[in-house]
């Protein structure tokens, strides 16, 4: 009976319960109990779940350090942006990652609808449930995070539509905020923001997210004064160290663009001294403060902080850019070498990013560009061009440009240092000259000597071919005995070979030597690197050298022209393309010493007018008398004293009417005579600001007279030469349109 009882009391106090929970009726037990299921099972899982993917997403995010940070890490792919048209549409899902970030903030959404539909408790017209308002918004953040932000709008709309209670409808008008920023709707977050802020009671942590999603939406306007004064107020009442640190960051990063130097500095030492901020903040913080170096502030204490930072092992994953930035401070402090062996050690670092090892790569090449080694410059260039991944970024077409550039330049100073030392000796005694040759001569056979006797110690550790059943050889951590597979044996064949044969391409007929490399000079024919046809059976024998220096006066002084005419472009190319003032003018003022042709000492004297004007103007102002005083009836002094007049003058012999000129006869199809004046008008107004349109004009003379292949030689050549012209730009535009559309 007892045991009946019991059982009895039990189905009937469950059967109560059961009726008592039901969603329609409002009593105690019903609204407590579904709340409790709601708070500690349903939202729970799904705020677990929102938590989880939050955070992947957070440590998932990839900053773009060299770029301004957006305020918020949520990057929106551009097939995302299908989801502002299609609500309904899911999420991208493009791979492990973002699948399981995906998946988490559906997961989240899913227990939010379940909380809402399950547990709602929706009587005569009013929610009875007192965690249904927490389901909604868990609902809108997870769509949020999902990129569905018109259902999220939705949800918090919603949420301002139907729930009184204040903290809840505070956090909700700052996510709605967000949400109307990411639907484009920057004036309406703002009003909305504005009136959320006016209340001072508000939670600091409200306070932090409502300043921050402010400069979310004035940076969408690009009111940078606005998003600077807002950033500064989150900082002020920051609770996130995340988001305090992100902003600090960014703050520092706004000032520098707003060129407030010392601002930006005292915001990115607030990060480097701020202990509770993630690591990347704190050592980009360091990186950025590197950025904003100059001669005022104190070099040994940066450089001390960046030695410091790179010793730590754990700031390993950035020792890239810490050691570029070191290699930029010391540069600039006129240590080359230390700075050339840091960005060396930025490019050993594995893992280093591209974008990093691209603008390491530029640095090296640029040092050696300003140290005149060219070739050493251009296969830096080359090595950007090779791993970029952005080959239409501006940067790197005009990397292009000034590496294709380089190969003139490059010819040019092979000729002028060829034939300066050919000069150099030809000026010798005949006893100078032998002493000279010999010295040459016993340095070979010093370095022959040398590479024999390494060559024969590492033989003396192989047995030839070696053991061929020997598997292991092949594989052998010195090399291996067979003599191709050991590495000391083949790297001093190779140097061997290169001393004996030169750099040589992998081709047939590779022992012929006398192949010339080609340039493109101002009149569009081809310059030829001497030849090498030097005998290498007769590198020991001193009167094979002294018969090769020329002798002849005639021979002389056409070395001496070319020698000159090298000088003159390449200071004209420095000058022009380059903007390489001080090499510029290093090379027309060494050219003033070989006292060249008299036609060129005008010029030289006006274009070192022009190029001193930049950084020297009391040497500016020296040529620029020297002109004046000896060439008074020179169209370079009219240009020098009267620069207004002569560019209105309209007279026959101007540059606009030879030019109408020569047109008028391309236009009536005289290509033969319109051509010749074209020559003419090169060769005349040599270096003048209308010399580009006579190149363009010229190109389209050749597609009439030549063909296809010429015209686009010529333009190629304006394209080089005259990047930043209207003729330059407008010759890259045919040059592109040939690959789809054919010329007429």
């Amino acid at each position: 009976m007892i045991k009946k009882f019991f059982l009895w009391l039990f189905l009937s106090a469950f059967f109560v319960l059961f009726f008592s929970c039901s969603t329609k009726k409002n009593t105690i037990i019903s609204r407590n109990m579904h709340a409790l299921a709601t708070k500690y099972n349903v939202l729970y899982n799904g705020q677990v779940a929102f938590d989880q993917a939050k955070l992947q997403l957070d440590d998932n995010y990839k900053d773009n350090f060299w770029e301004l940070l957006p305020i918020e890490p949520l990057k929106i792919e551009e097939d995302d942006k299908q989801i502002l048209l299609n609500p309904s549409a899911p999420p991208s899902e493009k791979n492990d990652e973002g699948t399981s970030t995906a998946t988490g903030f559906d997961r989240a959404e899913e227990k939010a609808v379940k909380a809402i539909q399950k547990h709602g408790m929706d009587i005569n017209g009013k929610e009875r449930n007192r965690q249904i308002d927490d389901a909604y918004l868990l609902l809108g953040k997870s769509r949020y995070y999902s990129q569905r932000f018109v259902p999220a709008l939705e949800a918090f709309n919603f949420i301002l539509g139907n729930y009184t209670e204040h903290e809840l409808r505070d956090e909700t008008r700052v996510w709605q905020a967000k949400t109307l920023v990411r639907l484009q709707n920057e004036e309406l977050a703002i009003e909305t923001l504005q009136y959320l802020l006016k209340n001072l009671n508000l939670p600091l942590e409200l306070v932090e997210d409502g300043h921050t999603a402010m400069a979310m939406a004035y940076k969408a306007l690009d009111s940078s004064q606005l998003v600077l004064k807002h950033l500064d107020s989150a900082v002020l009442f920051s609770i996130d160290p995340k988001q305090k640190a992100r902003n600090l960051f960014i703050l520092g990063q706004l000032y520098r663009n707003e060129q407030k130097i010392d601002s930006s500095n005292l915001y990115f030492e607030r990060l480097i001294n701020f202990k509770k901020a993630p690591l990347r903040y704190k050592i980009h913080a360091q990186i950025d403060r590197a950025k904003n170096y100059t001669k005022k502030d104190s070099t040994p204490l940066l450089l001390a902080r960046l030695k410091k930072t790179i010793k730590d092992r754990d700031n390993r994953p950035f020792l890239d850019e810490l050691y570029y930035h070191k290699g930029r401070i010391e540069y600039l402090n006129d240590s080359v070498k230390i700075a050339l062996n840091d960005f060396e050690k930025s490019l050993r670092v594995q893992n280093a990013k591209e974008y990093q090892k691209e603008l390491t790569y530029e640095a090296i090449g640029n040092i050696y560009f300003d140290k005149a080694k060219f070739e050493l410059a251009g296969a830096y260039y080359d090595s950007i061009i090779a791993i970029t991944k952005n080959k239409n970024e501006k940067r790197i077409r005009r990397l292009v440009r000034k590496r294709e550039s380089l190969d003139e330049v490059i010819a040019y100073e092979h000729i002028a240092n060829t034939n300066d030392s050919i000069l150099k000796i030809a000026s010798l005694s005949k006893t100078e000259q032998e002493a000279y040759f010999q010295q040459h001569i016993d340095s070979l056979k010093k370095i022959d000597e040398l590479a024999k006797i390494r060559l024969e110690n590492s033989l003396t550790n192989t047995t030839g071919f070696g053991n061929l059943s020997d598997d292991t050889s092949k594989s052998s951590s010195k090399g291996g005995k067979f003599y191709f597979y050991n590495n000391n044996v083949a790297g001093f064949g190779q140097q061997e070979f290169k001393r004996t044969w030169g750099n040589r391409a992998l081709e047939d007929n590779w022992r012929i030597s006398a192949k010339k490399s080609t340039i493109r000079e101002n009149k569009q024919t081809d310059i030829a690197i001497a030849e090498d046809n030097f005998d290498t059976t007769k590198k020991y024998d001193l009167d094979y050298y002294i018969s090769r220096i020329p002798t002849k006066k005639s021979e002389l002084d056409s070395i001496n022209t070319v020698r000159n005419d090298a000088y003159y472009k390449l200071g004209v190319l420095y000058k022009d393309q380059f903007k390489e003032y001080p090499l510029a003018a290093e090379r027309l003022e060494k050219l003033l010493t070989y006292n060249p042709a008299e036609k060129l000492i005008l010029p030289i004297n006006y274009h070192l007018y022009k190029i001193y004007a930049n950084f020297d103007e009391e040497k500016s102002n020296k040529y620029k008398n020297i002109v004046v005083t000896n060439y008074p009836n020179s169209r370079y002094t009219s240009i020098i004293l009267n620069p207004d007049k002569v560019a209105a003058s309209k007279d026959a012999n101007s540059p606009e009417a030879i030019y109408n000129d020569v047109y008028c006869d391309y236009d009536f199809q005289h290509y033969t005579r319109a051509y010749q004046k074209t020559e003419k008008a090169i060769e005349q107004f040599k270096d003048e600001p209308i010399v580009p349109k006579f190149e363009l004009l010229k190109a389209h003379i050749l597609m009439k007279t030549k063909g296809t292949e010429a015209f686009k030689e010529a333009l190629s050549f304006v394209a080089l030469s005259y990047p930043n012209t209207e003729e330059g730009k407008r010759a890259v535009e045919i040059l592109e349109n040939f690959d789809n559309d054919s010329v007429n």
